[in-house]
């Protein structure tokens, strides 16, 4: 028995605890900005062509030996060529900028209420109440579903802001089990929400990590005075399993390529390993460091001051309104009559509110959000990825290859789609199945502008995935990069032995028993082309890696390094932007849960 783990995120997936650097990129003028992209707008530029199509020597792809005076002179030439003459003003903001409509605009969105459907009717002044809670899917879902959708809330704030028949959003916060990009990519849109002038009021019962970075965005945060407060910090846990297979007698034979691809620990190893634990520490300073200084910039207090406050162990509630964390305490029913007298509603009357699922089923085009003909295909990629379709999967629970490849093939071979953009949400998987979508998606963006959106994560194969569109971008706490293999093969000789079972095979070819005879170790023969075909998959994965985003082969190394917030301590872009009147149309449109910065690779 064999088992192959090629082009996957590690096994030690971090699980934070709300017991519980920056930008992806050290240009701090990116930091934190947002690309939204309309799904339909009615002009779209050029194709995208990476500036960076740099002339590198026949050494940068090749492994043979040369002096490490001229490859570390040439590897710093090559680093500073991708950096020169490019300023953080040459790239787009892609910051909302809430445009007041004109009287036409404002007519021709009246009348077009008057022609909606009875159950997309809103009522003048009401309140868009929304709930955010547990996991929160990154793929559309249709109206018969109960759950979360990411695009829909994304959608449903853009609407709220251009809607006049919304006067604010009221948002209860309860525990998130989603990850940091997403929660990053919610907070943004409410800071969007704000800057139409509208209200936005926050009640959390339940104060975490997550749950406060988003309430904290919020114009005001309440809390009823029971609520549990759990600002303690932030932890992160890696769990190993070999010496439960040490005890059961399982032998794991693990090949790891890669110093920081730590996927196969969890199988091999008893405790943390250095690489393992320095990826790790990075990982978690940058998302405290995220979060305080997002604390900081909401609250309007020292980032100082609030590490100290969050040391003290607060648990009560009443502090963090006396450290003016919170505007106050109070019980739901008080914030809604706070509201109703704030929008001059009859103390006996109801407050006019819109819930969730009943907004989601208004058109933007009733509000005049939508654009021409020319359209940009979103093709969603969520989950672990595999080549076809197993027997217990579910829609939009994995990343089958064949299905998203016909996905692609239609939209390259439409003329209805004028670019694309891949939305990636995934920690890795098959590398048979990331290579065939990386060429699908390379041959997409040889026709069309094509960008990797990656949510909260895009490791390994998610990773592979997007290195083949024109761009890449991510929030700034996506965990991605993971450029390694893993392969894993176990030998159960010891357990065979304990319960008295016997296997015999029989064979003809020299390495036929190698993924079949789990009954003994590989033999030196066999270990070693074990090896050898995990250093040939890695290299096919580095070295497109280098290709395709034009750079040197050691580039990719380094990505290595940095699981997760890969690439924040590198400073070369991967193209170049135009800032010209089409794509400043792109930016400015009404959703799209695409993000963000350009990345840095």
């Amino acid at each position: 028995m064999a088992k192959l783990l090629l082009l996957h995120a590690p096994h030690v997936i971090p699980r934070f605890s709300s017991s519980s650097s920056r930008s992806l990129v050290s240009a701090a003028a990116l930091y934190r900005r947002p690309l939204l992209v309309n799904p339909q707008f009615s002009h779209i530029g050029p194709r995208l062509h990476s500036p960076y199509n740099r002339r590198f020597s026949a050494r940068a792809f090749d492994d043979s030996p040369a002096s490490s005076a001229e490859m570390e002179k040439e590897k710093q030439e090559q680093l500073l060529d991708g950096v020169s003459g490019k300023k953080d003003e040459d790239y787009p903001t892609g910051e909302m900028e809430y445009e007041n409509r004109n009287a036409w605009e404002i007519f021709v969105v009246k009348f077009r209420m008057l022609f909606a459907y009875p159950w997309q009717r809103v009522r003048k002044g009401s309140v868009l109440t929304m709930t955010l809670r547990g996991q929160i899917s990154d793929q559309l879902k249709s109206r018969f579903n109960s759950g979360l959708s990411l695009p829909q809330l994304s959608e449903n704030f853009v609407k709220a802001a251009y809607d006049p028949r919304i006067a604010g959003v009221y948002l209860h916060i309860d525990p998130l089990s989603c990850g940091w990009g997403k929660v990053e990519e919610i907070r943004r849109h409410i800071l969007n929400f704000k800057k139409s002038g509208k209200f936005i009021v926050g009640y959390i019962s339940i104060c975490g990590l997550k749950e406060y970075y988003l309430g904290c965005a919020c114009n005001e945060l309440f809390a009823p005075p029971s609520a549990y407060s759990f600002l303690y910090g932030l932890t992160v846990q890696a769990s190993f399993l070999g010496g439960v297979f040490e005890k059961v007698g399982i032998e794991p034979q693990v090949q790891r390529i890669g110093k920081y691809k730590s996927a196969g620990d969890q199988l091999s190893r008893k405790s943390i390993s250095e690489e393992n634990y320095e990826m790790l520490s990075v990982l978690l300073d940058n998302i405290y460091s995220n979060w305080l200084d997002g604390v900081s910039d909401a609250t309007g207090k020292k980032r100082e001051d609030v590490e100290n406050f969050i040391n003290q162990g607060v648990y009560e509630i009443e502090k963090l309104k006396e450290a003016g964390l919170i505007k106050d305490i109070r019980y739901d029913d008080e914030v809604i009559t706070m509201l109703k007298e704030r929008l001059g509603v009859e103390k006996d009357k109801k407050l006019p509110t819109v819930d969730y699922k009943k907004y989601s089923g208004v058109k933007k085009w009733t509000l005049g959000l939508t654009g021409g003909r020319d359209q940009i295909a979103i093709i969603r990629a969520g989950g672990s990825i595999s080549r076809v379709k197993g027997p217990l999967s579910t829609p939009g629970s994995a990343i089958i290859a064949e299905q998203l490849i016909e996905k692609i093939r239609s939209v390259r071979e439409s003329k209805k789609y004028k670019a694309a953009i891949i939305r990636i949400d995934s920690p890795g998987g098959d590398a048979l199945a990331s290579d065939l979508m990386w060429r699908e998606i390379k041959l997409l963006a040889e026709t069309k502008p094509v960008i990797a959106s990656m949510s909260d994560v895009a490791a390994s194969g998610g990773y592979y995935m997007a290195m083949a569109a024109n761009a890449i971008v991510a929030e700034n706490l996506t965990l991605t990069g993971s450029i390694g293999v893993v392969t894993a093969r176990f030998t159960l000789a010891k357990l065979y032995e304990k319960i008295g079972f016997n296997k015999e095979t029989i064979s003809r070819g020299k390495y036929a028993e190698l993924l079949g005879a789990e009954e003994r170790p590989l033999k030196p023969e066999e270990a070693e082309l074990f090896e050898k075909s995990a250093q040939h998959a890695y290299q096919l994965f580095r070295d497109k890696a280098a290709l395709s985003r034009s750079m040197p082969v050691f580039v990719p190394i380094l990505f290595s390094f940095l699981y997760s917030y890969a690439f924040s301590r590198l400073n070369i872009y991967s193209y170049h932007v135009p800032r010209s009147t089409r794509w400043k149309k792109l930016h400015r449109a009404e959703c799209g849960p695409v993000r963000m910065l350009i990345l840095v690779v």
